[in-house]
């Protein structure tokens, strides 16, 4: 089957919308299927208002619908709001093609956390984003029941998968640091709410990886905060696995992909009983969910790291991608025979 996967969030970009597309793609390919990835990667691009190390590929349009003339796709997949998805749902509805969407990021509450603009204003935005779609993957059971309050009509389940291969329990590696070791990954950037981490009570040191706006205020603000900037692969492994406990302090995520590659770490997750944990971590089993989140970091050290890891083993990319191929629509019967629609 010929797939397209459009997406304005690709490498070099950081981050678990990313990471899930890669594997995706690798494991659709691994299938035997033919995926072209439409993305940011060689087309103009400008920074993002706000977060400028975010490039988006504008006025391509054109560009694209002739790749996509090219490719011939079965099935059309897209997994962004950005100006590529924008861009090739116009081509889908101008052509009558069929086709599915995902909601990987809280959008609306994104942008309020940036910008004050009513809730209900983007949300009506995302109706109409996703509404043209046949179906609307979303990544948990609470996400969708969200969306179904907010009168989307079409979520289904697409869950996600962590490499246990690359992330494994690994006592080799070690911080040259004060115990316990506290450990967070992620964009530093506002609406991953960072900061309430940084403001615990906690003995021990606290440890960033990763990067984003907010980095050289937070380095200045939080002096004793150990900041590290971007890991990748089996360095990543390796400083997650060193990690006594693994702090997710976001509430605006839909999933939280980095909370599963900790528990393939053997390493226990302290975090916000919101969307995104409340689906991915077993309270008391791989995690402590708790509005004290010091608590639950104090919490999280009482764990076993071998009952987490036996967890994260259950969840594969190869069942993930089983998941999002049963998802998706054949973009039309025939490509002779397809309507124009405006």
């Amino acid at each position: 089957m010929r797939i397209v996967i459009a997406t304005d969030a690709w490498s070099p970009q950081v981050n678990g919308v990313v990471r899930t597309l890669t594997e995706t793609r690798n494991q659709l390919q691994a299938m035997g299927h033919d995926v072209l990835m439409v993305t940011p990667e060689g087309r103009k691009t400008i920074p993002c208002p706000t977060y400028p190390e975010i490039r988006l590929a504008v006025w391509q349009g054109r560009s694209i619908a002739r790749e996509l003339d090219d490719f011939r796709p079965d099935s059309i997949h897209i997994a962004t709001e950005g100006p590529v998805g924008l861009a090739v749902r116009r081509y889908c509805r101008k052509r009558g093609l069929a086709f599915t969407t995902a909601y990987h990021t809280q959008f609306p509450e994104y942008l309020r956390a940036r910008i004050p603009i009513p809730l209900s204003w983007t949300y009506a935005a995302v109706r109409w984003f996703h509404g043209a779609a046949v179906r609307n993957m979303v990544p948990t059971p609470d996400m969708q029941k969200r969306l179904l309050e907010r009168k989307l009509r079409n979520p289904v389940i697409w869950t996600r998968g962590v490499d246990t291969g690359l992330f494994v329990p690994d006592p080799r590696y070690s911080y040259d640091l004060p115990g316990p070791i506290w450990v967070c990954v992620g964009r530093v950037a506002v609406e991953k709410n960072i900061e309430r981490f940084l403001e615990l009570p906690l003995e021990g040191s606290k440890v960033i990886i990763g990067d984003g706006p907010d980095r050289e205020r937070l380095v200045r603000e939080y002096p004793n905060s150990h900041f590290l900037g971007y890991k990748f692969g089996a360095e990543l492994a390796a400083h997650v696995a060193g990690a006594d406990v693994f702090v997710f302090p976001s509430v605006t995520d839909t999933y939280g992909l980095v909370m599963l590659e900790a528990m393939a770490c053997g390493v226990p997750v302290a975090a916000f009983p919101v969307t995104g944990p409340i689906d991915v971590v077993d309270h008391g089993v791989t995690g402590i969910l708790d509005q004290d989140l010091a608590k639950a970091c104090r919490g999280a050290l009482e764990l076993n790291r071998e009952e987490c890891r036996r967890v994260a083993e259950g969840r594969s990319w190869a069942h993930s991608t089983a998941q999002f191929v049963s998802h998706l629509t054949p973009a039309r019967g025939s490509w002779a025979t397809s309507a124009t629609r405006a």
